[in-house]
């Protein structure tokens, strides 16, 4: 089973090189930590940043310098500052080519739920919605159950959606899976020390099972 570091390292091996990405609040901006050697990307944040680096270490935070999810970071040689409507235009004109996004709910269709509960008090969506509508590829880092131990993973999602059919694969504490084209999950990698049946038990929506399962490389 993986915690949030082994969820982020191994999403990060889904980034190629040249790759415009955007990381969502959560789980995603661990990424950010893990780019493998040798793989030149650029990171976007919606507040207005282009060229994002690493988390500072302690003692060399600038408050100035902040992602969306309004944590420190650092910047890379080259990296450009602008306002929040050049960055929504780049997210809208489809210049990003990977969104990391954690998620409430996930469809086996692909919907994704990740802005609001009802009755809870939230600031807004930020732009979850403009990056799932206009992102080519949508990868989530999620918890595969709730804190109820109920799937997150559904055949249709509960809660108000964020984006429909949107969603490509998702990286849980238990598995990798991908939407098939016809609908359902369909397991590519169990996280170590997991078993396909756990998998299964705790996957409420279509799992499609095909060959063996390989155990996920962190």
């Amino acid at each position: 089973m993986l915690d949030k570091t082994g969820i982020a390292k191994r999403i990060a091996k889904e980034i190629k090189d040249g790759y415009y990405v955007n990381l969502g609040i959560g789980i995603p901006t661990l990424v950010a930590n893990y780019i493998p050697e040798g793989i030149n990307i650029v990171l976007q944040s919606e507040n207005g940043l282009l060229g994002m680096g690493p988390f500072p270490f302690e003692g060399e935070e600038d408050p100035d310098l902040i992602n969306a999810g309004k944590q420190t970071i650092t910047t890379l040689p080259g990296s450009s500052i602008f306002d929040s409507a050049m960055s929504f235009g780049m997210i809208r004109s489809q210049k990003v080519d990977l969104t990391i996004l954690g998620a409430m709910e996930v469809s086996e269709n692909g919907d994704i739920a990740n802005w609001k509960i009802p009755g809870k008090m939230v600031k807004g969506m930020g732009g979850a919605m403009d990056l799932v509508a206009s992102a080519k590829n949508i990868i989530v880092a999620m918890q595969h159950v709730n804190k109820a131990g109920e799937s997150k993973l559904l055949s249709e999602c509960s809660l108000p959606l964020t984006g429909v059919k949107c969603v490509k694969k998702i990286v849980t504490e238990l598995a990798v899976l991908e939407i098939a084209s016809g609908g359902g999950f369909r397991l590519l990698e169990r996280a170590p020390g997991v078993s396909v049946e756990e998998i299964r038990k705790a996957t409420t929506g279509k799992l499609i099972i095909e060959g063996e399962i390989p155990e996920m490389q962190i």
